[in-house]
């Protein structure tokens, strides 16, 4: 078995795999918390990483029918959600390319400023000759 090399995308939050705590994807990429999965809420996300795919599944949903692949954690294996591969009906085609991560197969974090501000300058010694600052 090869190396796993994972992805981190940054951000001030922080999506991971519950049981590993590999980072997904952040609060930027997140479209809506307004689904529902296998085990209770799910999030609709633009971009997450670290994850590997099912075959494609032809389903019936709550909204419809779709082709999806499974989602899985790219460094443990646990199942994290699903991806719409296609939307038989025009109105749920948004979802086409898209994530789901289950809210109960996941954490959500702290992360980190994209931007921080610059280190402030040194301040000069105040006894030190000026030709030497």
């Amino acid at each position: 078995m090869g190396r796993t090399f994972l992805t981190h995308m940054g951000g001030i939050r922080i999506y991971s795999c519950a049981n590993c705590e590999t980072p997904l994807t952040n609060r930027a990429e997140l479209i809506s918390t307004r689904f529902t999965g296998a085990t209770g809420r799910a999030f609709l996300f633009d971009k997450v990483v670290n994850i590997g795919f099912s075959e494609v599944q032809d389903r019936v949903m709550l909204t419809g029918r779709h082709m999806v692949r499974d989602v899985s954690c790219k460094n443990c294996g646990a199942k994290l959600g699903w991806i719409y591969e296609f939307a038989n009906e025009e109105s749920q085609r948004y979802k086409e390319g898209k994530v789901i991560l289950e809210r109960a197969l996941v954490t959500e974090s702290e992360g980190f400023e994209e931007n921080p501000p610059p280190p402030p300058k040194p301040t000069p010694f105040p006894n030190m000759p000026q030709h030497i600052q």
